[in-house]
């Protein structure tokens, strides 16, 4: 593989459903060329960046880097369309915006908020392990189990009813799987703009519900949020709801059922973790590293300024390449080994700096639940089929994970 082929991978979605392509790839440009730029004929040029003391160092400089006007890469058209459209959410702002709109749910998923979710989480993650039961010794782990239960954690969260789930559901995975034929709405890989709409509206009739009828879920603080003092637009609110209710989710699903296609390719780290439930929060923790389901952010350069020798001009972009950073060899040892005691573990899948993951600890405690559960009454488990993973550029893990097993 030469350097223009393995930069390749940033653009094509399916690159990332293949790991050892993926890994291949970015171990040549962490070696070779750290600072890559990329140029592709369907999208604006971008400087790949690959190591881990360069995404951090960028994340950290928030003043000089910035998530508008590209905060994730896609094609030129639609780089275009976003300077068309009056939406935004946490991940299109900058300050002195986002530290205001941040704190508008922040207490919600700070350590001593989410706390008060633990026994609820619990009892989420025991129904999901009881279905697995009730499955019979045979699942598919992402879509019976991955999928719901975070959505249902999140979800609950903003105060949706439980019929609407579904609904949510395959919206999100026609949004971040639009460039995955099986995912995308009717196979159409251009149609991710109508599963947005489609979240919009919905959200736009919760807002007036919950202006005319406040209730003590985050879908009322948010509808009813003050922004210097005045109460926060349509647009704005409905582009909140949407970042939280889709990765507050996606995102967990896929580490979670990455995390398990991991420990069932590595037996041994399923018994250390079986012998000793004290590894389950570092082990959580690995997944997240081992999947890191958000592949990559943007950042824009506000001046003319360098990385790793390399000039990048004021207006030009780079591409945070997060598996990449968690693959670092500088950094991780043995990073290519699954290490449920892993520790230090200075993963960037959570991102870093002002735009750090709002649901860190929300996740934590979902993965940790679920483990803490599994470990504790599945006896055996292996695969039962070929694990299949999304083709995304954005947000992706495993489509399907199917698992035979034994329950205690």
């Amino acid at each position: 593989m030469d350097i223009a082929a393995a930069a390749s991978v940033f653009t094509d979605p399916r690159a990332y459903a293949d790991d050892a392509r993926f890994r291949a790839a970015t171990a040549l440009l962490r070696r070779e060329s750290p600072v890559h730029l990329v140029e592709h004929e369907r999208f604006n040029p971008f400087y790949a960046i690959t190591r881990h003391e360069d995404v951090m160092a960028i994340s950290r400089a928030s003043d000089i880097w910035l998530n508008a006007p590209r905060p994730a890469l896609g094609p030129k058209a639609k780089d275009a369309d976003r300077e068309k459209i009056p939406i935004r959410s946490l991940v299109q702002m900058d300050a002195p915006d986002h530290p205001v709109y941040r704190h508008v749910s922040a207490d919600w998923f700070k350590p001593a908020g989410v706390r008060r979710l633990r026994d609820r989480i619990a009892e989420l993650a025991k129904r999901y392990v009881d279905h697995m039961a009730d499955l019979g010794g045979e699942c598919d782990f992402f879509r019976d189990v991955a999928a719901h239960y975070p959505l249902y954690v999140i979800l609950s969260l903003l105060g949706l009813p439980e019929e609407d789930f579904p609904l949510m559901l395959r919206l999100t995975q026609e949004l971040f799987g639009a460039d995955d034929e099986e995912l995308a709405r009717g196979g159409d890989k251009s149609a991710q703009m109508a599963a947005l709409i489609d979240f919009f509206n919905y959200f736009q009739a919760l807002i007036a519900e919950r202006r005319a009828n406040p209730t003590d879920d985050l879908g009322s603080v948010i509808a009813n949020a003050t922004i210097r003092g005045e109460r926060i637009n349509e647009l704005e609110a409905a582009g909140y709801y949407t970042l939280i209710a889709t990765a507050g989710h996606d995102t967990t699903s896929a580490a979670l059922a990455g995390g398990l296609h991991a420990l069932v390719e590595s037996p041994g780290q399923w018994q250390r973790l079986v012998d000793d439930p004290s590894l389950v929060p570092t082990a959580f923790d690995e997944m997240i590293r081992w999947v890191s389901p958000v592949k990559q952010f943007m950042r824009t350069a506000t001046e003319d300024t360098e990385v790793r020798g390399v000039r990048i001009a004021a207006g030009e972009s780079v591409l945070l390449s997060y598996p990449s950073a968690n693959r670092d060899e500088d950094v991780f040892d043995n990073p290519n080994s699954f290490d449920v005691g892993r520790s230090p573990n200075r993963h960037v899948a959570f991102g870093f700096g002002a735009h750090y993951c709002l649901g860190t600890h929300l996740a934590r405690l979902e993965g940790q639940a679920l483990y803490a559960e599994l470990i504790s009454r599945v006896r055996s488990i292996e695969l039962a089929g070929t694990p299949e993973y999304m083709e995304a550029m954005f947000v992706g893990g495993p489509k399907r994970l199917p698992v035979r097993y034994t329950m205690a």
